[in-house]
């Protein structure tokens, strides 16, 4: 699976990683791991990671992004990480480079670059470098084993979401034969302000359920500045708040930014509703999910609605 792929990293001495916007831990540590495997084994190429910025995940090592000129891409290789869509892909510029690779764990949606590797069997995309990396026989270092098991600690739920197998944890002792701190990686995840511990208290009491206890919360833009955080945190930072609620399996998270786009977060604990992101110009996971309406909230209504129906169906 890995062999074209070490053969081209092989053949280039300009290597430039791309991820999705609005990184996650995933995100960012496939970068910044895979810079680290990069720069760990072949010393003699330039390695640069590029995107907006790292937000509440700025806590990891080496997360500033490099400032690179658009020459840089002339006859380099380009990395496309944890992105099942080109429209979310951070910085267009992958276009430039002369060749590209796709490694994800998303549900494939379209080709995007040159040489893919698209496995929905990693829990993360960090999963997926991690076994990269050891087929190619590339030495990890701390430094790459940090990042890499801090994104597969994210999108693994800390190892509770059902996409965690066996292979996880190969994946993740191998990872943890290298030193580093674990105990300093979780107090950063999951060490909150006393504000952003208020402002989930607020949206909790903001929760709605359908007739089919499909639960929901809608944010609208006038709401939006009251909170004082940026979107991102509104949109999939509060979607959460309703994950552990008994007899919830489907909850969603509507946030108006303007007067048509709804962003909307979809997520499941057991029925896959990618199929509905979908059907909405979104997608992602089976159970983790997405999509941005331009139809305004009474599209995001009927998004709901057939939320409610599909659970119903289910169900019945």
């Amino acid at each position: 699976m890995f062999k074209e792929i070490l053969s081209t990293v092989e053949k280039y001495s300009t290597v430039i990683i791309h991820r999705h916007t609005n990184p996650d831990g995933d995100a960012l540590g496939s970068q910044i791991g895979l810079k680290h495997l990069l720069t760990d084994n072949y010393p003699d190429k330039r390695v640069y990671i590029v995107g907006d910025d790292a937000k509440r995940y700025s806590f990891m090592d080496g997360s500033v992004m490099d400032e690179i000129p658009d020459t840089a891409y002339q006859g380099a290789l380009a990395f496309i990480l944890d992105c099942g869509a080109s429209g979310l892909i951070s910085d267009e510029r992958y276009k430039l480079a002369e060749k590209t690779i796709r490694l994800d764990h998303h549900i494939f949606g379209e080709k995007i670059a040159d040489i893919e590797v698209v496995n929905t069997a990693y829990e993360s995309c960090c999963g997926l470098i991690t076994e990269m990396a050891l087929a190619c026989g590339w030495k990890l270092s701390s430094a790459s084993a940090k990042a890499l098991f801090t994104g597969m600690v994210t999108d693994s739920g800390r190892f509770r979401y059902d996409s965690t197998t066996s292979d996880t944890f190969r994946l993740a002792s191998a990872l943890m034969k290298e030193k580093f701190d674990v105990n300093g990686i979780y107090a950063q995840l999951y060490a909150d302000d006393f504000r952003f511990i208020k402002l989930r208290a607020q949206f909790t009491l903001k929760i709605q359920f359908t007739p089919y206890r499909v639960a929901y919360i809608y944010t609208t833009k006038e709401e939006l500045p009251t909170y004082g955080v940026d979107t991102f945190t509104i949109s999939r930072g509060m979607v959460g708040v309703m994950a552990d609620i008994r007899g919830v399996d489907i909850w969603v998270n509507f946030t108006e930014t303007d007067e048509n786009t709804v962003l909307v977060e979809i997520r499941s604990k057991e029925v896959a509703v990618q199929p509905i992101a979908v059907k909405y110009g979104g997608g992602g996971h089976a159970k983790a999910c997405g999509a941005t309406l331009t139809g305004g909230k009474a599209q995001a209504m009927q998004l709901l609605e057939d939320l409610n129906v599909f659970y119903k169906e289910i169900k019945s």
